[in-house]
């Protein structure tokens, strides 16, 4: 069902209760769930590179992250059904639409699916703070899945222990780590950039 309202039709109260949020500009729309992926075709391609989210909680977090994902035409982002952010509003706003664009999938267990994802050809890297390879040291070319874990936790043992490979992104400053929607653009943008390369 597709609706929408806008300060013609309705007091900015209205809205404001409507939207569940004072942030709505003039504008609500009423609109159908958001259309989760299948995750099995997200690694169809030979070159497919994919993000999967180990129980991020944050929908700006997610958002995010599905932007710099869309920006380098990943195949898509795999998040846990349980436990983790969902496509929302605020994931689609912080995601500068890029979510309408994307393929995002919801798997019931992130460890299967990576199993899974190697199974079909694919090499699996998590990102872990202090893992002794650099990112840009990992050949990130082919299909690849990209695997970087929660706010405060990183890869849970299990998720980490499905992973091929586990790098970090060094700092030299006086922070211990990245944001993680921050650390997924830096392993993205390097994909791309290596997998520019590969087409020269």
């Amino acid at each position: 069902m597709h609706r929408v309202w806008s300060t013609d039709d309705l007091s900015g109260p209205e809205l404001t209760r409507l939207a569940g949020s004072p942030d709505h500009q003039g504008v609500v729309a009423e609109v159908d769930p958001y259309p989760y992926a299948d995750p099995r075709t997200l690694l169809d391609r030979p070159d497919a590179l994919v993000v999967a989210l180990d129980q991020v909680q944050d929908p700006r977090n997610l958002g995010a992250v599905c932007r710099s994902a869309e920006a380098v035409s990943a195949a898509g982002v795999v998040i846990p059904s349980r436990r983790a952010a969902a496509v929302t509003a605020v994931a689609c706003k912080a995601s500068a639409g890029a979510v309408e664009h994307l393929r995002v999938a919801r798997v019931p267990n992130l460890a299967n699916w990576l199993r899974a994802a190697k199974e079909s050809g694919a090499w699996v890297h998590g990102a872990v703070s202090g893992a002794p390879m650099p990112y840009a040291s990992a050949d990130l070319t082919g299909k690849v899945v990209l695997v970087l874990g929660s706010e405060g936790g990183g890869l849970r043992r299990r998720v980490a222990d499905s992973c091929d490979l586990l790098v970090s992104v060094p700092l030299r400053g006086r922070v211990e780590s990245l944001n993680v929607a921050a650390a997924a653009a830096v392993l993205l943008f390097e994909a791309a950039r290596q997998r520019a390369g590969e087409q020269r």
